[in-house]
């Protein structure tokens, strides 16, 4: 009985996890079946090796899954956020599928995953502070003077620029550059789009946020 409501529980929380928090939110469908494929296989693996009494595999079985994990956040692009929930995903299967007689002690770890992630990924927990790996069409080797371009073309408080390469033969640079929009400033950018001119030179062109 108690096994049962753990897998009720792990059901419900991986739904909400997936239907309710990130898919609203992010809108990456293959994610998705990733979420749910890892959650139902390490509860059917872990749950079954459990059931047996082989506390060994049990230990073998989510190793398996650790390194199975790894080979996938290594074949493809994720972002931070999606590796939270790719994890998060994963604890739930394995508080789902393990036995204990603290049913609820499980299933408040549970309930206290979904409200990290629902407040830590809301979209109105500073929003304002934002990273993007930036091209600008003129080389700018001196910091200041890139900082000051960065500030002026994206309108915002740029905390932190770290150049990832200067280009003096094609006048680029390639810059991670974080910082914090402000209320009522218009990017460069923006401000060109919405009239209609063409931008400067000197103006950036965001390749990923």
């Amino acid at each position: 009985m108690a096994q049962l409501a753990l897998l009720l529980s792990d059901i419900a929380a991986v739904s909400l996890l997936v239907f309710g928090l990130y898919f609203p939110r992010h809108r990456r469908r293959d994610l998705v079946v990733a979420y749910l494929g890892v959650n139902v296989g390490v509860v059917a693996v872990a749950g079954s090796l459990s059931a047996g009494g082989a506390d060994t595999g049990l230990g073998l079985g989510l190793a398996l899954f650790g390194v199975l994990s790894i080979i996938r956040l290594r074949s493809t692009e994720l972002d931070q956020h999606e590796v939270a929930y790719y994890f998060s995903a994963l604890a739930l299967g394995i508080l789902g599928a393990v036995e204990t007689d603290q049913v609820w002690r499980s299933v408040g770890l549970m309930a206290l995953i979904l409200v990290v992630l629902f407040v830590g990924d809301h979209p109105r927990l500073l929003r304002s502070y934002r990273r993007q790996l930036m091209v600008l069409d003129t080389a700018l080797p001196e910091h200041t003077a890139l900082v000051a371009h960065l500030e002026h073309t994206l309108g915002a408080r740029v905390h932190s620029a770290v150049v990832q390469r200067v280009d003096l033969v094609n006048d680029t640079t390639v810059v991670d550059v974080r910082y914090r929009s402000r209320p009522g400033v218009r990017a460069e950018g923006d401000t060109a789009s919405r009239t209609g001119t063409a931008s400067a030179p000197g103006t950036a062109v965001a390749v990923r946020p």
